[in-house]
């Protein structure tokens, strides 16, 4: 009896030009702002035809890894991380439950995000904040503006952990986080103890940092959460309540 095995799949042209310049980037060997090698010397190096490797740079160029000038050739970018943005909205704006999804991602972020700033955060980070926190009280009773200035501070948290990653992450859920703060603030705005919860909870997350407790400061944040989500509860059983009651007919 014999067997027969199916060759391994071999990567595509496409993969070949996209995984040639990802190795090269992370070995050191290239670097931003340097100049690929002339198309007809890379196409033979990667085993490619050129239309593959046009191609491949084009799409690397959409997403800016690249950027293609006419008469110098192909020169590596760093790529705007913010582009992930858009990426991830239309990923993940058509899944269910999306906002709970952004949620779990944005609290696991703050957390280390929170206890790397008490040890990191420069005075510019600590002014940051800070300014954030003023733009808070100024726009308490603002649903949009308000929702930006809370946005605001917890990226400046985020900021003030020094951590490109963790920033780069953050940043590309952002725009499904802004919604979410502006549909949450409107969700509240008219609930007791709403003006306390976002001024004074946010003042003491601020002030832990400051003070360097990361111990303090993560605590303080699991809290602004849980009491975060209990308001959305009770915004949630005010309209269930304020809905017409319905009697069956006899």
């Amino acid at each position: 009896m014999s067997i027969t095995r199916e060759a391994p799949e071999q990567p595509s042209g496409y993969d070949r030009v996209v995984g040639f310049l990802r190795e090269q980037l992370l070995s050191g060997d290239l670097r931003t702002g340097d100049i690929l090698l002339p198309e007809r010397e890379l196409a033979v190096r990667l085993g490619v035809s050129r239309p593959v490797l046009r191609e491949a740079l084009r799409a690397l160029a959409m997403i800016g890894a690249v950027e293609i000038r006419h008469g110098v050739g192909t020169v590596v970018k760093k790529p705007d991380v913010s582009t992930l943005g858009d990426f991830f909205t239309f990923a993940l704006a058509q899944q269910a439950d999306v906002v709970d999804d952004i949620m779990e991602a944005r609290v696991a972020i703050e957390h280390h995000a929170i206890r790397l700033a008490c040890d990191r955060a420069t005075q510019n980070d600590l002014n940051r904040i800070a300014q954030c926190l003023t733009q808070i009280v100024e726009t308490i009773n603002d649903p949009e503006a308000g929702g930006q200035a809370d946005f605001d501070f917890h990226e400046a948290i985020v900021r003030a952990a020094r951590s490109p990653t963790l920033t780069s992450l953050y940043t590309s859920i952002a725009t499904l986080m802004r919604r979410s703060h502006l549909d949450r603030r409107k969700q509240i705005a008219s609930l007791d103890g709403f003006e306390s919860f976002l001024v004074d909870h946010h003042r003491l997350i601020y002030e832990a940092i400051v003070q360097r407790d990361a111990g303090k400061a993560d605590d303080l944040l699991r809290r602004h959460f849980q009491i975060g989500g209990e308001f959305r509860r009770r915004a949630a059983d005010a309209q269930i309540s304020a809905l017409p009651s319905f009697n069956p007919p006899v």
